[in-house]
């Protein structure tokens, strides 16, 4: 069979510099290159522009009024396109309404599964849904979480009424209120309400109202008894709390969560639709479910009616363990998910289509995996390809590189020093090419040897969040510790949810997208503008807002954006650079004030590297250093965040906050988007913060950060209600001898003899 190719020829979006390419069709193609080499420009900016703007030319102009719009990329031509899906770390949204199951699709088939034969026979399928009102709980329309009372802060469950078990000022020992609660001859006062039985609290709590004969010195009155949540909910939830004065408002917001809806208990569906059930289970109990738990279930059910549903949700669940997300339930919501869980969820929505002959284009999917499981990850891209579709990946993991069919290097360096194509060819032909992703694949990081001294200790008691098993543990200060442990072992549980809830002052590096639109610049983001206008306003004794091209200073045509956008009715709409201001976003007057012979369109064109030897100014000059520091000096100071790459995103974030005093800092993967030969930069920047007397707590899967870490804590043995526990606590050394850990296996396997 004739090898067909996709043909990229002169590409130049951002820093590419005429690139021309020839991709083989139905094979994997991998993208590698330093972070901000020019890899995302070719595969997302140039070839998966091109392909969804000429796929969604096929449609109508109404529907297209509804796509998002894609300007032709700057190539000189493009042959040869596939259909393409693309596969982003973009964080799924959707809000409570959307979940693992119905972004799959896999509740969809239990619903009807459910409607089918499950018994006793409740209505059709859409009883079964949460977005729908025949099925959703009344109470809370199908969300599950309804604002409701705190009960840790209401009660201390270790104590008696007579010794203060409510909290609550209105029923402070000696009160009216917890006078006649203690009169009322309904409880135990001198029993602890951790002994009460279910009856007993539930009266106390959330009983109705309902008359009580009340001794009251020497007379007897009839008083209402009502719940005290019940009625603390009535008088302030239920009513608006803002109707109250401004103090009651304060006393009271202590004691207000959101929690589950009493109602549905959380599961967001009506009493009539919980009660039909399929093997004991109702639809609510296996979408709570963890997915390789519900496999397991599904394929007990042994009904011929149902036999091609059950085939369906087999492989459908089957593709979530494969992947490594046996630990999900289809009640997950989505926007609670990561964002390489969120690629692996959309992957799994993929593997389900008949469609073949498809280009998958795909951004690091590697991201969240510990090394455990990239062999997954590579199973699933090799039965796309076995499919006959063409897989596109831009990756950095050494092991996923290894299954490309064709490997396309870009660089030789990032930003302007980058854009050419340095490496194309197999595997084999990678590790001898003198290229740095070639270079750095051929030489292994070394195990630390030397580990530092802690300061002192963070101390985490009894945590419980999510999968988390009553664990205690000490976080060594003035050290770098790298949480470790396979995805959903409990890492995020323990260190962002519990060690910052305790710890709210800490410096947080996470996944969370930067401000990435057109008028957010490095320059903007990391806070370097506002003292660059100073600057130009003192030298030229003008106001500072000139300076500002979202401010007074905006050139008139085209607001300050430097491009001008052309509605071409029923074509795309045109960027064009803007013809008053020339792609400088400034008045021409405001060009005319200098500061040290310069304008400030001069300042936001230059690199990183170029402001530090321009700049006199302190704290511009410290926000530069660390920007240099982490290896973001090609970078010009006006550049929109949004042509920026994952990676240089992340470490932009960083240099943002290296800056800042602040004695703890916790990073959550920050290798993500990042090239090998970065990660060694990174870990410079890590260790100088640690030297400078800070705490470092990282969760990481990437192996070089492992080995340079002084303390490691590993979670695990698996993800889900199989996690959740510290496996080792100790030096990377003393882990190598470990047989209980995924995290050792890779870690001895990776590392060259010595």
């Amino acid at each position: 069979m004739i090898q067909e190719f996709i043909e990229l020829h002169g590409a130049r979006e951002n820093n590419l510099k005429n690139v021309s390419l020839r991709i083989p069709k139905r094979k994997i193609t991998i993208f590698t290159g330093v972070s901000g080499s020019g890899k995302s420009s070719i595969v997302f900016d140039t070839i998966a522009s091109e392909a969804q703007r000429q796929l969604y030319e096929n449609f109508s102009m109404f529907v297209r009024n509804f796509l998002p719009r894609y300007a032709q990329p700057d190539a000189d031509s493009i042959e040869n396109l596939n259909m393409p899906i693309v596969v982003d770390q973009k964080r799924m949204g959707g809000g409570s309404h959307s979940t693992v199951g119905t972004i799959t699709d896999i509740y969809t088939v239990l619903r009807l599964l459910f409607s089918k034969i499950g018994q006793p026979y409740v209505g059709h399928y859409n009883v079964f849904s949460f977005n729908d009102p025949q099925g959703m709980c009344p109470e809370c329309n199908g969300i599950g979480r309804k604002l409701g009372v705190d009960l840790e802060k209401f009660l201390d469950m270790s104590k008696s009424l007579n010794e203060g078990a409510i909290l609550f000022g209105a029923y402070g020992v000696g009160k009216w209120d917890w006078n006649f609660l203690t009169e009322s001859g309904l409880f135990d006062n001198d029993k602890k309400l951790e002994d009460y039985t279910e009856e007993e609290l539930d009266r106390l709590l959330y009983s109705p109202p309902f008359k009580v004969k009340t001794d009251m010195g020497a007379n007897s009155i009839n008083l209402t008894f009502e719940g005290i949540i019940a009625k603390f909910t009535r008088k302030y939830i239920t009513t608006d709390i803002k109707t109250y004065s401004e103090r009651t408002q304060k006393q009271v917001e202590p004691y207000i969560t959101t929690g589950p809806c009493r109602a549905c208990k959380g599961t967001r569906l009506s009493q009539t639709t919980l009660s039909c059930k399929i093997n004991g289970y109702n639809i609510a109990e296996m979408a709570a479910m963890e997915a390789g738990e519900l496999v397991h279930v599904i394929r007990q059910v042994d009904d011929t009616a149902a036999q091609s549903m059950v085939e369906t949700l087999t492989e459908r669940l089957q593709h979530l363990v494969d992947i490594g997300l046996e630990y999900l339930s289809l009640n997950r919501e989505t926007d609670t998910l990561s964002g390489g869980e969120s690629q692996r969820v959309k992957i799994v929505k993929h593997l389900s289509s008949s469609l073949s002959d498809v280009m998958y284009i795909f951004d690091e999917p590697s991201v969240g995996l510990h090394p455990r499981d990239v062999h997954r990850l590579n199973d699933l891209l090799q039965k796309l390809r076995d499919k006959g579709n063409t897989v596109i990946v831009v990756e950095h993991d050494p092991d996923v590189i290894k299954v490309a069919d064709h490997i396309v290097d870009v660089g030789p360096l990032a930003g302007t020093h980058g854009g050419t194509i340095v490496y194309e060819g197999s595997f084999d032909g990678l590790l001898q090419a003198d290229t740095v992703t070639g270079n750095h694949m051929q030489h292994a990081m070394r195990l630390k040897e030397t580990f530092r001294k802690p300061s002192g200790q963070l101390a985490i008691k009894n945590a419980k969040v999510n999968n988390l098993q009553n664990l205690d543990v000490d976080i060594p200060t003035g050290v770098l510790t790298v949480v470790t442990g396979v995805a959903g072992s409990g890492k995020s549980s323990l260190i962002n949810e519990t060690l910052l809830h305790q710890h709210a002052d800490a410096i947080v590096i996470d996944q969370s997208e930067v401000g990435a639109n057109s008028r957010s610049t490095p320059a903007t983001y990391t806070g370097m503008m506002d003292e660059i206008r100073k600057d130009f306003a003192k030298a030229n004794k003008v106001s500072q807002s000139l300076f500002s091209f979202n401010s007074e200073g905006a050139c008139e045509n085209c607001q300050g954006l430097g491009v001008v956008y052309i509605s071409l009715a029923f074509l795309d709409e045109a960027k064009t650079p803007c013809e008053v201001c020339g792609g400088k976003r400034f008045k021409d007057e405001v060009l005319e004030y200098k500061l040290n012979g310069k304008s400030i369109a001069d300042v936001l064109s230059m690199t990183v590297e170029e402001a530090l030897g321009y700049f006199t100014n302190k704290k511009i000059l410290n926000t530069l250093q660390a920007m240099n520091d982490v290896g973001l000096n090609y970078l010009s100071l006006g550049q929109p965040l949004s042509t920026l790459s994952g990676g240089e995103c992340q470490r932009i974030k960083l240099a943002s906050e290296l800056h800042k005093g602040g004695s703890i800092y916790v990073m959550d993967e920050p290798t993500t988007g990042l090239h090998m030969s970065d990660t060694s930069q990174l870990l410079e920047v890590i260790n100088r913060i640690v030297d400078n007397g800070n705490t470092v707590v990282v969760i990481e899967h990437n192996l070089d950060i492992i080995k340079n870490a002084d303390w490691i804590i590993d979670m695990g043995p698996e993800g889900g209600h199989k996690g959740g526990q510290i496996l080792f606590e100790g030096t990377p050394k003393d882990l190598l001898s470990l047989d209980t850990s995924y995290t050792a296996q890779f870690l001895r396997s990776d590392l060259q003899p010595i």
